[in-house]
């Protein structure tokens, strides 16, 4: 029996969405983020030793990270399902968007996370100031540059194709979900960039994605 090893507000939504999209039995464990520093409880280090999540088990194997797990899971019991054909220009755009959304993309929606962090955070009077600068330095010139490049990049994406591996839903977007969803709540994605916005309404209107929150719970992402 496949497990997910589930982080409310995570990533590991989308190996639920993946789950239900293909209609796989499975079981969750459920684990809560530290409600001060956001992270991931040390429980999870018993599955793996970083103690992230997502993480699956599927008897004696584990996988780690969104892209493997999802590599794992088609591989395993897709019988060719949600990825397109091999040796084909919808697969390696599939396969570039597949890894472009963790290794690229995810990048700057970090790190403005950790800076908004650091200008909000409480600090001595005669840091505040500093650490407020350096902050809103980095975020100008770098991250919030950077968020706007991937946001373009994606939109002019979807202006060739209704998903972002072709003409047909496939894991790639399911990957690509969080990215969108985490820029929509903090990364400047809004009605400015009208064909992602509309990719979020489809894929949060398909009945696997909402049967993936039922069972998962939580998730600040969903709207």
């Amino acid at each position: 029996m496949i497990v997910v090893h589930h982080l409310n507000n995570s990533r590991s939504q989308r190996i639920l969405w993946l789950l239900e999209e293909l209609g796989l039995p499975y079981e969750i464990k459920k684990y809560q983020r530290d409600a001060t520093t956001m992270l991931a409880p040390p429980a999870l280090r018993a599955i793996h030793p970083l103690g992230k999540s997502p993480v699956i088990t599927d008897g004696d194997v584990t996988v780690a990270e969104s892209g493997a797990i999802i590599e794992y899971l088609l591989e395993t019991y897709g019988d060719g399902r949600l990825v397109p054909p091999a040796r084909t220009p919808d697969k390696r755009r599939y396969t570039y968007m597949l890894h472009f959304a963790e290794g690229s993309a995810m990048s700057p929606l970090l790190m403005k996370l950790v800076f908004d962090r650091i200008e909000t955070s409480p600090m001595p009077f005669f840091v505040k100031p500093v650490a407020r600068g350096i902050a809103q330095k980095v975020k100008s010139g770098y991250v919030l540059p950077n968020l706007k490049a991937h946001l373009d990049f994606l939109e002019a994406e979807l202006q060739q194709s209704p998903w972002f591996a072709g003409e047909a839903f496939s894991a790639a977007d399911i990957q690509i979900s969080f990215v969108l969803e985490a820029s929509a709540s903090r990364g400047g994605l809004d009605k400015s960039y009208p064909k992602l916005s509309d990719f979020l309404a489809r894929i949060h209107a398909r009945p696997a994605y909402q049967r993936a929150l039922e069972r998962g719970g939580e998730y600040a992402y969903a709207k």
